[in-house]
């Protein structure tokens, strides 16, 4: 009971996986938030039993404000408490601000925006009452510098860093922190599907020359979550390889 919780919504593919096992890795107890893919979650679950670690598996539609807080709420009732929340649920589809829908936006808006919100806003009720914890979002270089086609994505992104920021100054007396990731280009299935000109013209952007791996993510949430990050909060770190420079 005295083994800390960590929520990582979206944890059954990518970067959210690569966080999720990191955070399992490092001792806490984890819980792998997924929509749809239960085969794809339950095999994180196997690897970090086999890690020696303790992970559970919850479905639920974080855009929506009760799936969110029933999220939460069954974590704390498995688990007994919850120390550390990662939003990463995202989900992205490209399109020009002409020709975008209000279907378009507002779906964009509610994953990558309104889920973070609802999920906090349930994870802080518990963590306000043990006067700690600690909330990591994901968010994207795309939410500091913009991209053709990606109004949507952007402006949730970037409403991640107001938010965070706004969370440290609310609950910084109670313990709590929160802080925000911003990823470059991860190797993800996006960018194994990009043919060759492609690859080389991305990667003449960034300093290091190279696409991040989701590990490097993970590494800096795990150490945001940790106490060596004890005194770090409402800061947004990007993870770029030197594209943002």
């Amino acid at each position: 009971m005295d083994q800390p919780v960590a929520v990582v919504t979206g944890s059954s593919r990518g970067i959210g996986r690569a966080i999720a096992l990191k955070l399992a890795s490092d001792g806490y107890r984890t819980v792998i938030n997924y929509l749809s893919n239960a085969e794809k979650a339950e095999e994180l679950k196997q690897e970090i039993k086999k890690l020696g670690g303790t992970a559970i598996t919850l479905a639920a539609d974080i855009a929506d404000s009760q799936e969110a807080t029933r999220l939460i709420d069954n974590a704390v009732a498995e688990f007994g408490r919850i120390d550390c929340l990662v939003n990463n649920a995202g989900v992205n589809h490209d399109q020009l601000l002409v020709r975008m829908g209000d279907d378009d936006w507002g779906k964009i808006i509610n994953t990558n925006l309104n889920a973070a919100f609802y999920c906090s806003r349930a994870a802080l009720k518990h963590m306000i009452r043990k006067k700690s914890g600690c909330l990591v979002h994901i968010s994207s270089v795309v939410g500091l510098a913009g991209n053709p086609g990606q109004s949507h994505y952007a402006a949730a992104k970037a409403g991640l860093l107001g938010f965070s920021a706004t969370i440290a100054k609310e609950y910084g007396a109670r313990s709590i922190r929160s802080n925000v990731v911003a990823p470059g280009f991860i190797q993800s299935d996006m960018t194994s599907a990009l043919t060759e000109a492609q690859s080389k013209q991305l990667l003449s952007a960034i300093s290091l020359g190279r696409l991040g791996d989701p590990m490097d993510v993970a590494n800096l949430v795990a150490f945001l979550a940790s106490e060596k990050a004890s005194y770090i909060t409402g800061q947004c770190l990007r993870v770029d390889g030197g594209m943002t420079i």
